[in-house]
């Protein structure tokens, strides 16, 4: 089953930024096709790291402050952040293994 998280603008502090573990953010958009591509990845890590990693998708076409704030130029971008700061950054459709 699925841990993934949805996060916007309103509830990204208290759920990534705040967050007592490291947590997988996917900055994506409906429309966007390598988004779609990675997705079965993102969700295979939200069960295998349930616990140890918070997974997140925040959908670029509703949040507006979030994306800008960390740079997003392109789509799909992961980034974890630990303690409330981004330590990695992967732009693109990537293999399992690259994350």
């Amino acid at each position: 089953m699925s841990k993934i998280i949805h996060v916007n603008d309103e509830n990204f502090k208290s759920e990534v930024l705040d967050s007592d573990l490291p947590v997988l953010v996917d900055f994506w958009a409906d429309w966007c096709g390598p988004c779609h591509m990675i997705a079965p990845i993102v969700e295979q890590i939200s069960e295998e790291y349930v616990g140890k990693v918070k997974v997140a998708k925040c959908d670029t076409e509703g949040s507006y402050q979030i994306p800008s704030r960390y740079g997003i130029r392109g789509i799909p971008t992961l980034i974890l952040f630990k303690n409330g700061h981004p330590v990695d950054q992967i732009v693109g459709a990537v293999p399992k293994e690259a994350l």
